[in-house]
């Protein structure tokens, strides 16, 4: 286990430790977060209608396919999503199903063109 190795502990002490993590819930996922070098990322800005809970509009955007994160936000906006697709046309799948979202009142997405 390369952790083990790079921190000079037994391949078990590291699991147990990480273990330790999240059962106290220090870690709450793990997750694969693979370099941007091909496909299309867009960030997505939503105005959530006062009617509407903004938790709710949140739970709902995150459900949707290409979305890979959002927050509640403050400013002009109330939801910040993050899309992440193969191209720009699944992005597009997502952003219409993204305004179709009962409570969703406004979108504004920005393609992103580089990750430096």
């Amino acid at each position: 286990m390369e952790i083990a190795k790079r921190v000079g502990l037994s391949e078990g002490a590291v699991r147990k430790r990480i273990k330790a993590m999240v059962d106290s819930g220090v870690i709450s996922k793990f997750t694969v977060q693979l370099r941007f070098t091909k496909g299309a990322k867009a960030v997505t800005l939503l105005s959530v209608n006062p009617r509407f809970p903004t938790s709710a509009v949140s739970d709902s955007v995150k459900k949707i396919q290409g979305v890979e994160v959002v927050y509640e936000i403050t400013g002009q906006y109330d939801i910040a999503a993050i899309i992440s697709t193969l191209n720009v046309a699944e992005v597009n799948r997502s952003i219409e199903k993204i305004r179709s979202v009962k409570g969703v009142s406004n979108t504004n997405t920005m393609i992103i063109l580089r990750q430096p």
